[in-house]
């Protein structure tokens, strides 16, 4: 992400040729970090000079926050060790973050290497500890972990539905929802018959701040425990059966809470925000920024869209919930040096300063020192008195257990994955000497190797003509458990030969189809479609007729599609609106290059 530059090349007038043609070498090369001469402030080039940069990783909810402080921090002259300091805010997720530290920083992977990292909790420095440690790494993470701000976990619940359950007047909890999931009457039991089965968002513990802080509070609200829970206890069956069963509820797990709101907002909009999802595990400040019609919380787009009409609230799960704090890490790496460190200290003094901790509450943080600003209110649908009971995070390695636990217990998926392979999958990627088919086969190979051997894959590819009939999709491994499909899948894939044009709507339609026909719903049931084109089929080419039937009757019986839009040619617009209608997210795979991290992404919903 783009820094603000802190100096200018001074204009220097000279009379004696020899200076002026040191200027002019100066002003064409920059010099220090690398900065060009006269680069403005948030133009994205380094400052010229020998400015010390100081790179800070953040999670995505509050990057956009810190970068704004920290173009108003290079206004005031920030110095360390006498050189000008240049602070970059980079987005990175937390969970991503936390992987990038644990196996040694790779910037051609992972971005620019932090000297500051600041992720939405600290559980992912617990983590980050623990497998550094386990592979005899140096530890990164320093003792002391001053927070920036915080915010609380919530079940983010459409208003009417919390009230229907006692909201605000009654404390709920996990307890409530999980005996919600099981009555067979699902909200018929409280009345609401029309809003059908318990449904949770919850993202993915491997990826997200929330669904990691989500499935700690279930083990500690299945426990009864406020501290102090073991690996004994995460192990138990009595609590391996009551997490079970919140997992059970599941709609399907995203990798940013984002997807569910954004769903949320798009399913209100069209009047079924009822019946969508029940509740989603978010932080508390994205319950306020959902009711601003930005679901997002980038403060570039708050106001563009109207406030909902059906607005969330959070409930504070009575069991205890776990903050997100926000540390700020200054790493103990070797890159980062003792100047590094003055200027790190330098710009966490200058956030916790009362004008900006300010900001952070108006953007419905709560501050370092956990107090509510203003619109921390029930009318905002979040009350500023709770939570009552605050967990920490457990000890190392029980955390690394309640993480890895996820795997097993997570409900288990159905999911067809439908390749394109049509003829311009054979386009050569300049940046990395290989196809686009090829690089995609490698992440196939990989993506399918993170299901669970008791999830059902199978594996269609479609272009042209491939079928018996002249059919443009071709199923070349049945759905069925992963241990035995993925090696299937895998030679199968190895195999494919770019050929034909696209023929994506028919072959949809149909993949949706024979989905429907074969629903598990213990299970969730989804195709994840990987295109590099638009729809070349003249026998079907009407992407409303296809929108309408992934719409179908009920969200309780729905198949989701996730389309892949792989390459600077894919179809976009209209793949974004497929998954708008299927209740999914699509994913921009427009740098090929990017194909394995995105397809792994998308598997991290399942």
């Amino acid at each position: 992400m783009s820094g603000s530059s802190r100096s200018r090349l001074p204009l220097v007038v000279a009379v004696v040729v020899g200076l002026l043609l040191i200027v002019g070498v100066r002003l064409l090369t920059g010099d220090g970090d690398g900065g060009s001469a006269g680069s403005e402030p948030g133009s994205g080039a380094r400052p010229s000079g020998d400015c010390v940069v100081l790179t800070v990783a953040a999670s995505s909810e509050k990057a956009a926050l810190l970068r704004d402080m920290a173009a108003d921090y290079a206004t005031t002259g920030p110095e360390a060790d006498g050189r000008c300091v240049d602070v970059q805010v980079v987005s990175k997720a937390s969970g991503g973050a936390a992987e990038a530290l644990s196996r040694g920083w790779d910037e051609d992977v992972d971005g620019p290497r932090p000297d500051v990292w600041s992720p939405a909790s600290s559980s992912w420095t617990v983590l980050v500890r623990q497998r550094l440690a386990e592979r005899d790494a140096p530890d990164v993470i320093p003792e002391d972990l001053p927070s920036v701000a915080q915010t609380p976990l919530v079940l983010a619940m459409p208003r009417p539905m919390a009230q229907a359950l006692g909201w605000p007047e009654k404390e709920l909890g996990w307890t409530d929802l999980v005996a919600l999931s099981r009555d067979p009457a699902g909200w018929g039991s409280v009345g609401h018959p029309e809003w059908g089965r318990f449904k949770l968002g919850k993202t993915n513990p491997n990826f997200s701040t929330s669904g990691l802080n989500a499935t700690i509070g279930a083990y500690f609200a299945a426990t009864g425990l406020s501290s102090d829970l073991t690996v004994a206890d995460v192990t138990d069956p009595k609590t391996v059966a009551y997490v079970s069963e919140v997992e059970s509820s599941v709609v399907h797990y995203g990798d940013t809470t984002l997807t569910f709101l954004a769903n949320l907002q798009r399913a209100a909009t069209e009047g079924q925000g009822l019946t969508y999802v029940s509740a989603v595990t978010v932080e508390e400040k994205s319950v306020w920024d959902y009711n601003q019609g930005n679901p997002s919380g980038d403060p570039k787009t708050l106001g563009q869209a109207p406030k909902p009409s059906v607005p969330l609230v959070a409930v504070y799960p009575r069991e205890g919930t776990l903050l997100s704090d926000n540390p700020y890490v200054v790493l103990t790496a070797d890159w980062v040096d003792a100047v590094k460190r003055t200027a790190a200290a330098g710009f966490l003094e200058y956030i916790q300063q009362p004008d900006q901790q300010r900001r952070f509450q108006e953007a419905a943080f709560r501050t370092f020192e956990g107090e509510p600003g203003d619109v921390i209110t029930p009318d905002n649908g979040m009350l500023p008195d709770r939570p009552t009971a605050v967990l920490a995070p457990p000890a190392p390695t029980v955390l690394d257990a309640v993480q890895r636990s996820w795997d097993q217990l997570r409900k288990r998926a159905r999911v067809l994955l439908v390749l394109d392979v049509s003829g311009s999958m054979g386009e050569p990627v300049p940046s990395v000497g290989a196809t686009k088919l090829a690089l995609a086969q490698e992440a196939t190979a990989e993506a399918v190797g993170l299901f669970a051997k008791d999830d059902e894959v199978g594996l269609w590819v479609f272009s042209t003509r491939l079928g018996p009939n002249g059919e443009p999709w071709l199923q070349r491994v049945p759905i069925g458990p992963a241990a035995t499909t993925q090696p299937t899948i895998v030679s199968a894939v190895a195999g494919l030969v770019p050929e034909g044009g696209t023929g994506l709507y028919a072959t949809l339609r149909e993949a949706h189809e024979q989905m429907l026909a074969n629903l598990d719903t213990d299970r969730i049931n989804a195709i994840v479609v990987l295109t590099d084109g638009r729809n070349e089929y003249p026998a079907d080419n009407n992407l409303s007729s296809l929108l309408r039937d992934l719409e179908g009757e009920s969200l309780d019986t729905s198949v989701r599609v996730f389309p892949i839009a792989y390459g600077e040619d894919a179809d976009l617009e209209a793949l974004t609106a497929i998954a708008e209608a299927s209740q999914a997210a699509v994913y921009d795979a427009s740098d090929p290059a990017s194909i394995e991290k995105v397809l792994i992404s998308v598997v991290s919903n399942f």
